[in-house]
């Protein structure tokens, strides 16, 4: 059986076209905006402007809004900088998030997916942390691409 693989993406700092072009190049039927809140200053990456332009690709939009990083997290990390911190209680976040871990495993399973959220460095992103939480889920050697 071939591994289970997924995507994830940050689009800052990409216009849409950028952003739709890399989907497309990695065959992406499906994109699962991991935002808490799916809004942007970029209006073309809000969510009713992202998923009209997800379905015009024929690439389905799905938002998890429980997998995205809580606001108080998200503000601690803006205020102190401490990633340690910031990845240790997005953990336990997600930790209190298993079912919608399930959803996104079985939608990763199920179609070519990418996850997305803002950050352009996975490192930096807590997106790495719910592909953890999926890799764990999937224990049988997950693929991960950040493009």
């Amino acid at each position: 059986m071939a591994a289970c693989k997924v995507y994830t993406i940050g689009y800052e700092g990409l216009d849409i076209e950028e952003f739709v072009n890399r989907l497309k190049e990695n065959c992406i039927t499906r994109l699962i905006d991991i935002r808490e809140i799916p809004f942007s200053r970029k209006r073309e990456f809000s969510k009713s402007f992202l998923k009209a332009r997800m379905e015009s690709e024929n690439i389905q939009y799905i938002h998890l809004r429980s997998l995205g990083s809580p606001s108080d997290i998200r503000h601690k990390l803006k205020g102190d900088h401490d990633y340690e911190s910031f990845f240790s209680a997005i953990a336990c976040h997600l930790d209190n998030n298993e079912e919608s871990l399930f959803e996104a495993y079985r939608l990763i399973k199920d179609n070519l997916s990418c996850i997305m959220c803002f950050e352009r460095l996975p490192e930096k992103c807590h997106r790495s942390s719910v592909v953890e939480k999926l890799k764990e889920i999937d224990g049988n050697g997950m693929i991960v691409s950040h493009i």
